[in-house]
């Protein structure tokens, strides 16, 4: 099968297209053909740095595609059958192995490209806004990077559940387009200090809930727009800033802060986490949530379409198509 593949960390340049063996179907487990890789955050910042658990390694967190062959133990799914699925690695190939308890069915009405951008996505929003962020409706929420593929499920989700929604973003054009997926207040982070207009937009009271996936100084500004007794759902470091952050001014508003870790929760608890993206998939089919897709990049062009992804350029979540 072709990959894109690296022989060492660093730059988008470090992708080489080349042809590697086919992985192997495992008894509890299914090889799908990859129609559809979602780039995540994560994967960016596994090439950039991360181990490389082989030579030459494949990154990538997530991808859907049609199965090809399901293990002997296997229950769930048979070749043929429609699947989007999560991994610690190797999802920018043709071909992808997994356990079985890592894919999902994508429901009919759901395209493979749309369910690349599903589970990570949707649930890590999920978890942020109400299994460790108990946002309730009438609450307020500002989402820190509206316009990523978790930002865009954040919103939808939370204004679905009845709260009062912020975001930022980096482009008047990026927040005007998130009005049509719940967004109330919009607010340009370059052209202004986000932490005063969220209090003007509360009139000075702060908001109940913060999804920050941005981390450093983004996160000491999170904790200054919360309000008294407020929760921060802290889920990355998508700024990739190195300044630790000073969160001492939590305890004078009695305010929390939870790390945020989609990952962990599937391998402790997937009894919990497996309903919840399936409920995702079946959400986004029936149009009540929408899967927002930037552009579709070759995987032969995985170098450009991390370039896309790292410029911040992009609204919703970037596909590669093998």
């Amino acid at each position: 099968m072709k990959a894109a593949v690296y022989y060492e960390t660093g730059g988008p340049e470090v992708f080489r297209y080349e042809d590697v063996p086919d992985p192997q179907v495992r008894p509890a487990g299914i090889v799908f053909e990859v129609k559809a890789i979602g780039i995540q955050g994560g994967d960016t910042l596994h090439r950039q740095g991360g181990v490389m658990a082989t030579t030459p390694h494949i990154v990538g967190y997530q991808a859907a595609g049609i199965v090809r062959d399901a293990g002997e133990r296997v229950s769930e799914f048979k070749p043929g059958d429609r699947v989007v699925a999560t991994m610690g690695f190797g999802s920018h190939a043709e071909l992808c192995s997994v356990p079985e308890g890592a894919a999902w069915k994508v429901p009919d009405g759901l395209g493979l490209e749309e369910a690349a951008g599903v589970p990570v996505e949707f649930a890590t929003a999920d978890d942020c806004l109400f299994e460790f962020g108990h946002l309730k409706a009438g609450e307020s929420v500002l989402v820190q990077a509206g316009a990523s593929g978790v930002g865009l499920a954040a919103i939808q989700l939370a204004k679905r559940a009845g709260a009062t929604v912020l975001a930022t973003a980096s482009q008047d054009e990026k927040l005007e387009r998130l009005k049509e997926y719940g967004l109330d207040h919009g607010i340009n982070y370059r052209t202004g200090d986000f932490v005063q207009k969220t209090m003007e937009a509360t009139s000075g009271r702060g908001v109940d809930l913060v999804v920050d996936s941005v981390g450093g100084k983004t996160l000491e500004g999170s904790i200054a727009a919360l309000a008294y007794r407020g929760r921060i759902s802290w889920v990355g470091r998508a700024g990739r800033d190195e300044v630790v952050p000073e969160i001492w001014p939590l305890m004078q508003k009695n305010a929390s802060i939870t790390g945020v870790f989609l990952g962990a929760e599937m391998q402790v608890n997937p009894q919990r986490t497996r309903p919840l993206v399936q409920r995702l998939l079946e959400r986004c089919a029936s149009g009540e949530l929408k899967v927002v897709i930037d552009r579709t990049f070759p995987l032969s062009a995985a170098a450009d379409a991390h370039r896309y992804v790292e410029g911040r350029q992009a609204f919703g979540r970037v596909i590669l198509a093998p």
